[in-house]
């Protein structure tokens, strides 16, 4: 599974290719995002599609401390929907994130 991930692009290029509405907010390019981190995430609003800034991880209604939000940062698309931890957000909390690119680390071998 991955645990980290880029997000490179620019305020230009999300809003043309998501055709979003809004101010442009200051994104700057980041190459290691880590589970916790604030990441800009795009949500439907009343005037269409907005680009926010939310935390990477899900906690949820059940979990007794956040941070198990840092363990669930990754959802197969087959199970989603079924599995506890997230349905309720898949039903009713869902974004897009523009990400260039995912990936894990290995730890080293001996």
């Amino acid at each position: 599974m991955c645990g980290r991930f880029t997000q490179r692009y620019t305020w230009e290029e999300v809003q043309a290719f998501l055709r979003l509405a809004g101010p442009a907010p200051n994104l700057r390019p980041r190459y290691n995002v880590a589970p916790g981190q604030k990441i800009a995430a795009v949500r439907a609003s009343d005037d269409g599609r907005r680009l926010s800034m939310l935390r990477w991880g899900l906690i949820p209604s059940w979990a007794r401390e956040p941070n198990i939000g840092y363990k669930l940062i990754n959802a197969r698309a087959e199970t989603a929907s079924a599995k506890p931890s997230f349905r309720a957000a898949w039903r009713a909390r869902r974004c897009l994130i523009p990400a260039g690119g995912f990936y894990g680390y290995q730890a080293a071998r001996r």
